[in-house]
């Protein structure tokens, strides 16, 4: 009589388990990482309904908008799934000036990713010659590799 083993052994089903164990442990932190990239980039779709609007009013007036300023509403008003709010702010003058968009994330756990927890960006736009605005992304405190890289700096 000959015996027919059927099934698989102790050892196979470990090593199948083990296999999972590391695909799930190199997964699940990429995994995070696409998260907060992309509730990230809510950040810069606010602020790109607000560049247009902001260089606008600048070419009009020569200054920067605040959320006071007619036809731009409070800082809580532009808000999202993951942003809490953008305030609208300027600095400097004349050729020097720069108008300012600071969105700040949701802090509450749970709403937002981790790393981006009352986290805030500011997309900051730099008046040039001609009245032309150039615009740029910076946070000192949220890690670049959740940022795009057009905020990095690089």
């Amino acid at each position: 009589m000959k015996n027919v083993q059927k099934g698989f052994t102790l050892i196979e089903l470990m090593i199948v388990v083990a296999i999972i164990a590391i695909l799930a442990a190199i997964a699940i932190p990429q995994y995070q990482n696409y998260i907060t990239k992309s509730q990230f980039s809510e950040s810069q779709t606010i602020a790109d309904g607000l560049k247009t609007p902001i260089v606008e009013y600048y070419n009009q007036t020569g200054i920067c908008p605040t959320n006071s300023t007619t036809g731009f509403v409070t800082a809580a008003s532009y808000s999202g799934k993951y942003v809490q709010q953008a305030s609208l702010s300027g600095s400097g003058s004349g050729a020097t000036q720069a108008c300012i968009v600071t969105v700040t994330f949701k802090s509450t756990a749970g709403s937002v990713s981790s790393p981006l927890i009352g986290e805030t960006v500011a997309i900051t736009g730099q008046v040039g010659n001609g009245g032309a605005v150039t615009w740029a992304c910076a946070s000192t405190t949220i890690l670049g590799k959740y940022m795009p890289q057009v905020c990095q700096g690089k």
